[in-house]
């Protein structure tokens, strides 16, 4: 009787070009027809890896290949030069702004602020603040008809 079903045959040239392609576990196991598992094994057993090691180390390939592309349509395209610029040299673009913003006053703001500088010349010795009563001599704090009352 046998071990359960045959193993599934990857071809190693073709996995490695999945990686170099920047597939995902995913898709090669779509390609492949077999299952994430399938896969991982077939690294192990292959590699003495992970998937995970393993396609981080044959994925360079295609970064290399990427790149190379890259600058070459560089060569052509002024799109793809300032992308790599940007991208490698950190090359920016300058965005020059100009606002025009009018400050408008505050009535508020600015009775405040008057209002912080008489209590200021107050506090230098200067006249009383426009619109300060002095109190009443008779006044101690209280209210001499609530005091009758009591």
């Amino acid at each position: 009787m046998g071990r359960g079903r045959p193993r599934k045959e990857i071809d190693v040239k073709q996995f490695e070009a999945l990686c170099r392609m920047q597939c995902s576990i995913k898709e090669i196991a779509g390609f492949f027809e077999c299952g994430l598992d399938t896969i991982e094994r077939f690294c192990k057993r292959t590699y003495k890896k992970s998937f995970s090691e393993t396609f981080q180390e044959k994925r360079v390939g295609g970064l290399i290949s990427l790149r190379r592309s890259q600058f070459r349509l560089a060569e052509k395209n002024a799109t793809m030069a300032i992308f790599l610029g940007k991208n490698y040299l950190g090359q920016r673009d300058v965005v020059e702004q100009k606002t025009n913003v009018e400050i408008k006053s505050d009535p508020l703001v600015d009775l405040l602020k008057e209002s912080a500088d008489q209590f200021d010349a107050w506090v230098d010795g200067g006249d009383i603040p426009t619109g300060y009563k002095e109190p009443k001599e008779d006044d101690e704090g209280g209210n001499d008809e609530e005091m009758e009352d009591e």
